[in-house]
């Protein structure tokens, strides 16, 4: 596998998930440190200062904690300067460990190359970015399709994100941009059994 040369600034919670990407990616790879980065006005500053000339790319663990950090650095870094990926949620333990995470699943560290390596591949050309920008699905059609709004909207959407691998419990903001990411509005309207134009 020849490793993906990555121009974005790639953010990760911990040492251990670096390394991971370093086996797929070549690039710049700055670990938030858990919690750590919270209290760290450096890392937050420079964070900002690389926000200024380049989109950065979040990937945290899917678990609770993991949705805590992403949430953190989106009040650091302006949210459309953030290209959100994640990953899917897998139980199991990571080799390292002697126990298994609180909800039992696998983080970052724990994915397999070939996973982290095709999250990542269409990030070298900037192809995902330029797709995500000409996509016209919006927070309209969320709601038409009932993923907003809605008595079952959670749920809809906790099911639409199963579809896509992503983790449950996002919220409907994050989950527009994921899906803008992954994939195009014909699909979309394919995976929530809708055949219409834009809205």
């Amino acid at each position: 596998m020849n490793k993906l040369t990555i121009p974005y600034p790639v953010i990760v919670e911990g040492k251990y998930d670096r390394l991971r990407l370093l086996c797929v990616m070549e690039g710049t790879i700055i670990p938030t440190d858990g919690f750590g980065v919270f209290r760290n006005k450096d890392k937050q500053a420079l964070l900002r200062a690389l926000a200024q000339k380049t989109p950065l790319i979040l990937l945290t663990d899917s678990d609770g904690a993991g949705k805590i950090i992403r949430a953190h650095l989106k009040g650091i870094v302006p949210p459309d300067r953030l290209i959100q990926l994640y990953i899917p949620k897998i139980a199991g333990k990571e080799k390292r460990k002697a126990h298994p995470s609180a909800e039992g699943t696998l983080g970052v560290e724990g994915m397999e190359q070939q996973l982290l390596y095709d999250l990542l591949a269409p990030y070298e050309n900037d192809l995902a970015l330029r797709a995500a920008a000409e996509n016209p699905l919006s927070k309209t059609d969320f709601f038409l399709d009932g993923l907003t709004g809605g008595e079952n909207s959670t749920a809809r959407r906790d099911d639409l994100a199963a579809k896509l691998g992503l983790p449950d419990g996002m919220t409907p903001n994050a989950l527009l941009a994921a899906v803008r990411l992954l994939c195009s509005y014909e699909e979309y309207c394919a995976l929530v059994g809708r055949e219409q134009t834009p809205v």
